[in-house]
């Protein structure tokens, strides 16, 4: 049987490093479809927005995608197009996982963590009144008459956080744990200032962690978890967290294991899930052969064992993990010494002979 999964190219480096995964995905023996869609800056011109209709029809009848990183403009032009595709098809989970691989250069060893970001709240929601506007105006006043003092100069964003949306990330992140055997889960907030909102969050969570006695459960507030990634970040499993501290936190564990080059990632819903890495598209670099492939390769590997195809996906695994410890057939940003790097399409060969060996 062939799975039938839409393959989104992206923009930027995208096409190379999708194409890099495509192979060696393949070459593990398990049968694909590919439905290719197309989204990002490039279809801009042709189609009007940068996510056509027909990349959401394909996603929710193949239920599974693989996407390669699609650019977004920064301060002017169209929103994100992840925060569409999230929003749009409710994949409200963002699983980005962060392991030191032996042989990528880093400061630690290893740190084996999983951050869960809940994916379509919180800043991210997009509710934003531009300065000057009467919207923002109104919102100004009103913030006046609860005897806070606003800037009449000042755009506004509104911060959303609800009980359904808090429950079911949380309740995601214990399920997670459990399916794949962690053992402690570390819930994140600045409650301590954002009492409705983030205080929400901490309690709901609260509430969650009571019926998963056989997971420990722990709080921190998110300035002080910054500081114990840095200092101690062997400590942590599992971190759950609202959608901006989310994304800023799988960041900095990137940053622990070695770099957005390693770091994978996953958007999931009830029905859907896309697989795509935490890196952006990095447009300066495309068409250069030059990047680097593993973060993409290993959203395939997540993709595989949420298939259930969990033997090609330890074997692709292990297939990354000796290219890396060897050192030799990897990017310029994976290598310890002065010798020549490989290419992007020269990773995926040496992937591809990790497997057939």
């Amino acid at each position: 049987m062939a799975y039938r999964v839409t393959l989104i190219p992206g923009d930027g480096i995208g096409p190379e490093v999708v194409e890099a995964t495509r192979r060696v995905l393949e070459a593990t023996g398990v049968a694909f479809q590919w439905d290719l869609a197309r989204a990002g800056a490039e279809v801009m011109e042709k189609y009007g927005t940068p996510l056509p209709d027909s990349v959401l029809e394909s996603i929710r009848k193949n239920r599974v995608a693989l996407k390669g990183p699609v650019t977004t403009p920064v301060g002017t032009g169209f929103r994100s197009v992840n925060v569409a595709l999230r929003k749009g098809l409710d994949l409200y989970a963002c699983v980005r996982p962060c392991k030191t691989y032996p042989g990528v250069p880093s400061f630690y060893k290893d740190v084996d963590i999983v951050v869960i970001r809940e994916n379509t709240e919180d800043l991210y929601a997009g509710i934003e009144f531009a300065q000057g506007t009467p919207e923002a105006a109104k919102l100004i006043k009103l913030i006046e008459e609860k005897g806070n003092a606003v800037r009449a100069d000042s755009g506004i964003s509104l911060k959303v956080i609800s009980e359904t949306g808090s429950r079911r990330i949380v309740r995601f992140a214990f399920e997670y744990a459990r399916a794949y055997q962690r053992k402690k889960i570390t819930a994140i907030s600045k409650a301590n200032i954002l009492k409705f909102s983030d205080g929400l969050f901490l309690e709901v969570a609260r509430e969650v962690a009571g019926e998963y006695p056989d997971i420990e459960f722990e709080e921190r507030l998110v300035d002080n978890m910054t500081m114990q990634l840095v200092r101690n970040p062997q400590q942590f499993d599992v971190i759950v967290a609202p959608n901006l501290y989310g994304d800023i936190l799988s960041d900095l564990c990137a940053g622990l294991v070695g770099g957005l080059g390693v770091a994978p990632g996953a958007n999931v819903g009830d029905e859907i899930a896309v697989f795509e890495p935490t890196h952006g598209s990095a447009p300066k670099y495309a068409g250069q052969n030059k990047v680097n492939p593993m973060a993409m390769m290993l959203s395939g590997v997540m993709m595989l064992r949420h298939l259930g195809e969990t033997g090609a996906a330890d074997r692709l695994e292990r297939a990354v993990a000796a290219v890396i410890a060897e050192g030799k057939q990897v990017t310029y940003d994976m290598k310890r010494d002065n010798t020549q790097a490989a290419g992007t399409s020269e990773v995926a060969e040496a992937v591809m002979e990790k497997l057939g060996g």
